[in-house]
Formats: structure tokens, sequence, C-alpha cells
């Protein structure tokens, strides 16, 4: 099939756009690059060196022999140009990766959420608009987040999207199955909750057939495809904004710097490895829904973990010290956290496990590019309201008077 990736230059939109393209499809990137843009504005940089877009590509068709091209575009302001792509290639699948993806990083100052709520919901709604005037049969596959449900199950295992309720009504008990009650916890997490609204209408409205991947917190870097040549790497986040927890962690660790658990590390979040993202993209894509149908939602998660099991698990594999540092968000300090996956279980996924892979994370990433790492960019400083404190270790502080 032809597919294109939007934000395809990303964390996970990378990885996607070369799994794809070694399982035979035609891929098109569609980017307009802002994450690089702020690297720059952070003053941060990933952790792997990260060639430009040109280069990647270029290694990947050295490589393989496979090419993936190219089309430079801001989707969410640039209709009508995102209009004419899709008349001009019309793809089969559209994987929609083009958002803006940290939480902390959309809550640092009313201009950064704004910036993500215009960024997101106007990338998704042109996306959804401009396949409806394309009047192309197209899939759009999107990748959404756990996040939308909030952390906590209220007793329950959180389904795939979909509740069963019953309520009384005229003539006695009334069976129905609602979207799963949304509970967000940043701006970030609110434009996936607008999104998936979006598709519903869009699905019964004009009979868009949609996936909405559910996921987890990413870790690892690698998969079977950027391995293949040093220039093809992932990016490696570290950084309190776009660095999740878990390779925070392995880079803390790899430096010697505290890993730093917020609040008491009650927090329990759902995760998934990177080279299990890649493979649950390609099945949401083999297995789509009709057209007619309701959006499809998988919850895309294989593991849940308790933060402070995870710095545990961390220090006794390396060493490190554990510290409790001040939450910079605003959340229960302890939350349950049970989920169904059933759905990608069900298709044959079988997941690569922390247990079992996080040694080779730390040797293989971590500790080979250590000397990249800027201790300045480590603490977790955007905060979810003024009246909280920056994820910053006593040692550090005393240090730098930061």
């Amino acid at each position: 099939m032809k597919i294109l990736v939007l934000g395809g230059d990303g964390f996970c939109g990378w990885p996607a756009s070369l799994g794809l393209s070694q399982s035979g499809h035609e891929v098109v990137i569609v980017d307009n690059f802002s994450r690089r843009r702020i690297d720059e504005e952070l003053g941060a940089q990933s952790l792997t060196p990260i060639v430009s877009s040109t280069e990647r590509r270029k290694a990947w068709h050295e490589t393989t022999g496979h090419r993936i091209r190219l089309a430079v575009m801001d989707i969410a302001s640039q209709y009508d140009r995102l209009l004419a792509l899709l008349r001009e290639e019309k793809p089969q699948v559209i994987v929609h990766y083009a958002e803006q993806r940290s939480a902390p990083y959309s809550m640092k100052s009313p201009a950064h959420k704004r910036y993500t709520v215009n960024n997101n919901v106007n990338a998704t709604h042109n996306v959804l608009c401009a396949i409806v005037e394309s009047g192309l049969d197209i899939h759009l596959v999107h990748l959404g987040t756990m996040g939308v449900y909030g952390y906590g199950t209220a007793g329950m295992r959180i389904p795939e999207g979909y509740l069963g309720v019953k309520v009384d009504g005229d003539d006695g008990e009334v069976s129905e199955e609602i979207l799963y009650p949304t509970h967000p916890g940043s701006i970030y997490h609110m434009t996936k909750v607008l999104d998936q609204d979006l598709f519903a209408y869009y699905a019964k409205n004009d009979a868009l057939r949609i996936t909405d991947l559910h996921q987890g917190i990413i870790w690892g870097t690698s998969t079977d495809e950027t391995s293949l040549d040093e220039r093809l790497i992932n990016r490696f986040d570290y950084d309190g904004d776009y660095g999740t927890v878990l390779n925070r962690f392995l880079v803390q660790a790899a430096v010697g710097y505290p890993l730093t658990v917020h609040g008491v590390g009650g927090q329990t979040r759902a995760f998934i490895h990177i080279q299990d993202m890649v493979r649950c993209v390609r099945l949401a894509i083999e297995n789509p829904p009709e057209r007619g149908d309701r959006v499809k939602i998988f919850n895309q998660m294989t593991e849940t973990h308790r933060v402070r099991d995870l710095a545990a698990l961390v220090s006794s594999m390396t060493g490190a010290v554990v510290e409790n540092v001040p939450d910079p968000r605003k959340e229960d300090a302890e939350n349950e956290l049970h989920v169904v996956n059933d759905a990608f279980l069900d298709l044959g996924l079988r997941p690569l496990t922390l247990s079992n892979h996080l040694l080779d994370e730390i040797n293989r990433t971590a500790m080979k590019y250590r000397d990249r790492v800027d201790l300045s960019r480590i603490p977790a400083r955007s905060l979810w309201t003024k009246d909280l404190k920056p994820g910053v270790p006593v040692a550090y502080r005393e240090s730098t008077g930061r």
C-alpha cells in the first residue's frame, strides 16, 4: 500500500516509517520538522546523534534498496497543500503522528498551551476534513495516548475505548456503549481527548475508517530497522520536557545522576517498547475497520509499572542512587492502573518486556552516548500550577543554585 506517515521524522514516526517501508509499503513522510526546532528552543538535543532527514533517507536507500519520499508542510496550517497531496498521492493509509507529544512542554507557559491546542487539534481536523473532501477511501491510523483515560481505574480494568453502561430508562433498564469517560492530566492529553471526539463524529457522519491507538509510555530506542546503520538511529530524549520516565532513568544511571522519582513514586503507568509500537502500527493497518464502523480503538501497551518500582529495578541493575524530588505535575501521589490490551495480543503481538531487555538498552544506548548528556537539561522544570516545584535533586540544586 501507499502510506503517508504524518510526523514521520519524529520519535515514533521515524521507526514506524522504516518498519512499514521494510514490510514492502510505499512510504511518504510528511513533516515540518517542528520537533527539531523545539530542540533548538529548549537548548536540548537527542542523546543519540540524529542526522538530517535527507541523510537518513539516503542511508535507508543505501542499506535496504527501499526509498522513502518526503513532503515538507505544516498540516495544521496548510490545508490546501495537504488536500493537494492526498489527491496527488492517493494513499490507502495515513498514519498520523503529527502532534506535539509532550505533556510537560504543553504546560510550560500559556504560549505553549496555545501552541499545543492549535497545532494538535487543527492538524487532526485538517486531516479528517481533507480525507472527506478528497473523496478517497483512506484508513486513518492515529497515535493517541493512554492518558485520555487518566491514571486511575475506578476499581476495574480500563477497556479498549468503549465502556458498557446501564441506565434507568422510561421503559426499564437501557444498555448502551459509550466512549470511556476521559480524565486528561495535561493540555497535551486534552488535545488527544478532542481528537477522539472528532474521530467519533467523522466515523459517524462521513463513514471514515479510523483506528485510534491509545498508547502507553514508550521506552527504548532501537528497532530492527534503526539498528541497520548508525545514520538510521532513532532519537532518545532525556530532558525534563520530552524524556519519558524510563528513558530518563536510564540516562541518569549512565551519568551518575540520581534517579529522579517524582513525589513518592506511586504513579502507575502503562509502557510499551518502541519495537512493539512499530509492530502494533503494522497490525492496525493490516486489520482496518469497515466503512460505517465506529472508530476501532486499541490500548497499545504491554505492561504497567509503578514509578518507584522502575527506579528500584534500574538501581538494582546499575547501582544508581534513587532520590525523591518534588512532583511538578498535578496528579495523585498513588494510583492503580489495570488495562485491557487483548486486541493486539489476539492479533499475534508477542511483547518485549522490561525484565528481559532493559539491561541491553542501558548498555546499548545510555552508556554508549553518555558523553552527550547535558546535566542541566535533566531536571523536570515545567510546572502544572504555580504552587508546585521543579523536580530537581537536592545535590544538584545546591551545587548549581537552581
